[in-house]
C-alpha cells in the first residue's frame, strides 16, 4: 500500500484484518510480528510527539469526520490508513469502548546502553501495574527498563492504556535476565520488607538501578543477591506493605528530590 493511500475494508475475511485481529489478542502474535495496536487518539497523540511512526492507521468509517480524530490523523499524513464500517473496527478494537483510530506500531527495540537510573523489574504480574510503573519511570527521568522473561507484556493494549504514552520515551527491554544486567550497574538498590535501612537515609543523587519484585514473591534470591544495597520504604501506618506501582514511584520521585536539593 503506497505512503498516504487510503483501503477500505468490508469482510472480516481479508487477510490484513485477519492478521490485525491475531495482533490485538494474542501476546504470541505480537511477539511473532513484533508489532502491536495503540487505541485513541491519546496514544497516538503521544506517539506523535515523541517523533514516532505508524505503520498502518485504522479508521471507524463514522468516525473520520470527527475534529479530535480528524487532527490526530493529520500528525501521520504519509502512514497508509485503512478504513474499516463500525461493526468491523468495533470488533478489532482491545477496548470496550472504542474511540474509532486505531495504529498499527512496529515494536521499538531498544540498543544496549548505559543507564543513569535504570528499572529492574521480575515477574511483575498485572500488566496495569506495569504500566502505572513505566508511567512514573518516564516521569521521573528514567533512562531504561528491563523486564524479566516473567513479567507481563509491556506493549500489551492493558500496559499501553496504564502507560499513558510513557512506552514511547523509555527504552523497554523485555525478556531480560536480570542478574546479569544488575551485574553492570555500579549500585544496584533493592526493595525489601526486612531490610532495615531507610529509602530516605541513601544518597540517589548518583546513576543508580532500583530492583522490583513480584507483586507477592518479592524478589527472588538470585537477583537480591547482585543488589549492594537494601532498603526498606517506611510505613507508620497499619498495613504491612505497598502496591509495586506504589513503591517504584515512592522510590524514583526520593531521588528526584534528591537530585533537585
Amino acid at each position: 500500500m503506497p505512503l498516504g493511500s487510503v483501503k477500505q475494508i468490508s469482510s472480516t475475511d481479508n487477510p490484513q484484518y485477519k492478521l490485525l485481529k491475531k495482533i490485538a489478542g494474542s501476546s504470541r502474535e505480537r511477539r511473532k510480528q513484533g508489532q502491536t495496536l495503540l487505541d485513541g487518539v491519546h496514544l497516538l497523540t503521544a506517539l506523535a510527539d515523541s517523533g514516532g511512526q505508524l505503520r498502518l492507521l485504522v479508521l471507524r468509517a463514522d468516525a473520520e469526520a470527527l475534529p479530535e480524530i480528524a487532527q490526530c490523523v493529520a500528525r501521520f499524513e504519509d502512514t497508509p490508513r485503512m478504513v474499516l464500517s463500525a461493526a468491523l473496527f468495533d470488533q478489532l478494537s482491545p477496548v470496550e469502548h472504542p474511540t474509532g483510530i486505531l495504529g498499527l506500531l512496529d515494536i521499538p527495540q531498544p540498543l544496549a546502553q548505559a543507564s543513569v537510573c535504570g528499572v529492574l523489574l521480575e515477574n511483575i504480574q498485572d500488566p496495569g501495574n506495569l504500566g502505572s510503573i513505566l508511567r512514573s519511570a518516564a516521569a521521573a527521568g528514567v533512562d531504561a527498563v528491563y523486564l524479566s522473561q516473567g513479567c507481563a507484556e509491556a506493549w500489551s493494549p492493558k500496559a499501553l492504556r496504564a502507560g499513558m504514552g510513557a512506552h514511547f520515551v523509555l527504552a523497554i527491554h523485555e525478556q531480560q535476565a536480570l542478574p546479569e544486567v544488575a551485574a553492570t550497574c555500579a549500585t544496584v538498590i533493592a526493595t525489601t520488607l526486612s531490610a532495615t535501612q531507610s529509602l530516605y537515609d541513601i544518597d540517589l543523587t548518583g546513576p543508580v538501578a532500583f530492583l522490583f519484585g513480584n507483586e507477592g514473591a518479592g524478589l527472588s534470591p538470585a537477583l537480591l543477591e547482585k543488589a549492594n544495597c537494601q532498603i526498606t520504604i517506611p510505613m507508620p501506618g497499619k498495613i504491612e506493605s505497598l502496591n509495586v506501582a506504589a513503591a517504584v514511584a515512592i522510590c524514583l520521585f526520593e531521588r528526584v528530590r534528591q537530585n533537585k536539593r
